[in-house]
């Protein structure tokens, strides 16, 4: 009782027991508190007695003798509350009651409940996912079809552990959220990167770099870690990840519109400036022409 009390498992109350027995010689009869197994091989009866300050909670008795009188069992209980009592006395100097938070040492059951469409990605393929989690972590999982996960660890941090990597391979992608991904296969016109287990999205081309990518090889490779963002998730679960978006958001990267585009775009204004003066001269020469043309008179 007092290592479970000293585990944190939530007692009522503090609960001891006692072994009680007698020796009969004719009419003489002894009652024996906290027997030993000799006096129990020898002796005429063999009486457990366990409960709490409150009263008996479980008893037992083996008796060698054709029975016992009603005063003499009247008196065995007695003598056994005083020793029962006595014993949770002293176990509540040590400790009067269970430790509030549960022993990390404690084994440790978790239940958590997830969409049963997801129970596939847990399970994996021929159970590899599964498996490879309980190898990992020492822990036993079960899952039901409703969802209902339960998790068994032999203490509270295999059982944890369990718990999350069961945790992110089943929730769902946060637009707008950030995740350290890891590319799993490169194309001309982007990469595929897996931002949780089993879920991955496109970063394209464009949103690689900040600068022109020519060649999406020279700048990913398989099996490299992505920081993405998820720009969106479409009907179907797709995703549209950036790397960009991540640059942009840690400073990195200077987004379009910003202080550079505006002077480009104050360059670019001066020159369509430019260009309508040159408009505004073409059309004062035409109309000159068409003057003088008029000074001449009909042509015959």
């Amino acid at each position: 009782v007092l290592a479970l009390m000293d585990a944190g498992v939530p007692l009522m109350r503090p609960v001891a027991g006692i072994a009680m027995g007698l020796i009969e010689d004719g009419d003489n009869h002894y009652i024996l508190s906290d027997i030993l197994g000799s006096e129990d091989h020898n002796g005429d009866m063999d009486f457990k007695v366990a409960g709490s300050q409150n009263g008996i909670t479980a008893l037992q008795m083996d008796v060698k003798i054709s029975g016992l009188s009603r005063d003499l069992m009247k008196k065995a209980l007695e003598q056994a509350r005083e020793g029962r009592l006595h014993i949770l006395r002293e176990m509540l100097k040590k400790l009067d009651r269970p430790r509030s938070e549960v022993s990390p040492l404690a084994p440790k059951i978790m239940r958590i409940k997830i969409d049963p469409e997801k129970i596939g990605l847990v399970i994996g393929p021929g159970g590899k996912v599964i498996k490879g989690i309980q190898e990992a972590t020492g822990a036993t999982i079960e899952i039901e079809d409703s969802g209902t996960i339960t998790i068994w660890g032999k203490d509270q941090e295999s059982a944890q552990a369990a718990r999350e990597q069961v945790e992110m391979i089943t929730q769902d992608v946060e637009v707008g959220a950030t995740y350290d991904g890891k590319v799993v296969s490169v194309k001309d016109f982007g990469c595929f990167v897996e931002v949780l287990p089993g879920q991955e999205g496109l970063v394209h081309v464009s949103e690689l770099s900040g600068d022109f990518v020519d060649d999406v090889s020279s700048v990913v490779k398989r099996g490299d870690a992505l920081r993405v963002k998820v720009l969106e998730s479409d009907p179907q679960g797709r995703l549209r990840l950036s790397h960009k978006a991540v640059l942009i958001d840690e400073g990195k990267l200077q987004p379009a519109g910003g202080p550079d585009d505006e002077d480009r775009g104050s360059r670019g204004g001066g020159g369509g400036s430019r260009g309508g003066g040159r408009d505004r001269d073409r059309d004062r020469r035409g109309g000159g022409s068409r003057d003088r043309g008029g000074d001449r008179g009909p042509r015959r």
